[in-house]
């Protein structure tokens, strides 16, 4: 997979989860579309997206704590 994060527009609160609708922190490019995945599906699915996805935009590091 492929982070692209600054090519893309920043996924925002109103970007859900499509198997779950939570937050999207992942935008998943594919050749027939795109798909939007919480981090912990994303994490799940993460080996057979890596294997297909075109492109990725991770946007997982907005999870950390700035500490």
């Amino acid at each position: 997979m492929t982070d692209s994060a600054t090519l893309e527009a920043p996924l925002t609160v109103a970007d859900r989860c499509d198997q779950c609708g939570a937050q999207a922190f992942l935008r998943v490019h594919l050749n027939s579309g795109e798909l939007l995945f919480c981090a912990h599906h994303g994490r799940k699915h993460q080996d057979a997206l890596r294997a297909t996805a075109v492109r990725v935009q991770d946007e997982t590091d907005k999870l950390v704590e700035n500490v």
